[in-house]
Parts: C-alpha cells; structure tokens; sequence
C-alpha cells in the first residue's frame, strides 16, 4: 500500500506550548529536539512510506527543514492531529492507500508498532486502527501510581471481544480489583498514540459530528 507518515505538530499546546521545539538528550548524549527525535522515530519505515511533518508554525518549521525534514504547512484551525493529518493529505494529494498518523510528541514509539499498524490494513474491511498493548502488572501498578498520585498518564483502552476499541480514558479502566505478579498479563490494555486511516475514513472523519465522549 501507498503509504503517508504525518507528525502533526503545533505551536499551541495548551498543557506546553512550543513543545515540538523542546530539547531532549539521549543517553548516548545527544541533543536534539522533540520534533527530530519523532521523525527519527519513523525513519525505519522510509523505504514503505513517504514521512512528513505537518504544523501551522514558522518556527516548528524552521526546525524540521534544519534536520531534513519535508513539512506541510497546516492551518491553525485544526483542533486535534486527526484534522492536521486530512489537510496535509489534501495538500500534498490522495494519492495514497494509508495515512498513518504518529503523534508529534511520541519519539520512543517503536518502529515494528506502526509496522503491525500498517498490516492491519491487509484486511480490507478494516478503515482504522490503532495499537494498543496489554499491561504487565509492574506497568499496571505504575498506572495505578499515577492516578493515585493525580498524574496524567498513559492512556488505557476498552475494547470489545473481537478487539474494536469501545472506549479511551486516562484513567485506568477496565477497572481490576486484584493484584498481579510484575511479569504477569493483565486485562488493562496500553493505548500507543498513533492512529491510521484509509483516506476516505479520514475524510469521512471530518465531515462527522462531535459525540459526546469525544467532548
């Protein structure tokens, strides 16, 4: 399949704003921006898919040229990645069989992630996914930790039997009343924030009106 990688990336962040321009340094000591660790993050899946970085701000986008990288610019009136992702896909064109969209602020999602994500899309009925990774119990009590101490965290997922994502929430659902050992599976899935869309979904996506959950 036609494959487009979007990082959406915006100046405005209500909880950090300028995000994509801060700095991060590795453990090996190297220095480098939120937005160049994300699009290094997507770089093993260049020979399947072409990767861009789209924002609506001059300074992100100085940044991204500085490493390379191929940015679309956006307008400011886009209220999540999602919409950021339709209007890069309608700048640069439709002709593409996927639009992946990995999240500006996920530089340690792995590449063999958006690669199962991808594969999904072998099924035809499929139009979108998402990954979502069952939790040990050491990454559950971590969870637990987090809310208990007020902290955001990680994202969790409800699904259904047949692995259709039915819910999303910050705070630990399915709700587990019992303990698990450190290595053990629980039924608490791991939402990972990357999402893709075969293009008529995404268009479809945009044309549809808000649910309450989503508000």
């Amino acid at each position: 399949m036609k494959t487009l990688i979007v990082i959406p990336m915006r100046f405005a962040s209500v909880r950090f704003p300028g995000k994509p321009l801060a700095r991060l340094v590795s453990p090996s000591g190297d220095d480098r921006s939120l937005a160049h660790w994300t699009w290094l993050a997507a770089q093993p899946l260049a020979d399947l898919a072409r990767i861009v970085l789209a924002t609506d701000d001059d300074l992100i986008e100085a940044e991204c040229h500085s490493f390379g990288g191929e940015v679309v610019r956006t307008s400011s009136a886009c209220r999540n990645g999602t919409e950021r992702c339709a209007e890069a896909l309608q700048a640069i064109g439709d002709d593409f069989d996927l639009v992946v969209n990995l999240q500006g602020d996920a530089p340690l999602t792995p590449h063999w992630i958006l690669q199962s994500l991808i594969s999904a899309f072998d099924s035809p009925e499929v139009q979108v996914a998402t990954p979502a990774l069952p939790t040990s119990g050491r990454m559950l009590d971590a969870l637990r930790e987090d809310r208990h101490e007020g902290r955001v965290g990680a994202t969790t997922l409800v699904q259904d039997s047949d692995g259709n994502a039915l819910y999303f929430s910050k705070e630990v659902l399915p709700y587990t009343a019992g303990r698990f050992d450190d290595e053990e599976i629980t039924p608490v899935f791991h939402h990972i924030g990357a999402y893709a869309y075969r293009p008529d979904a995404l268009k479809a996506y945009l044309r549809l009106p808000e649910s309450p959950l989503k508000q």
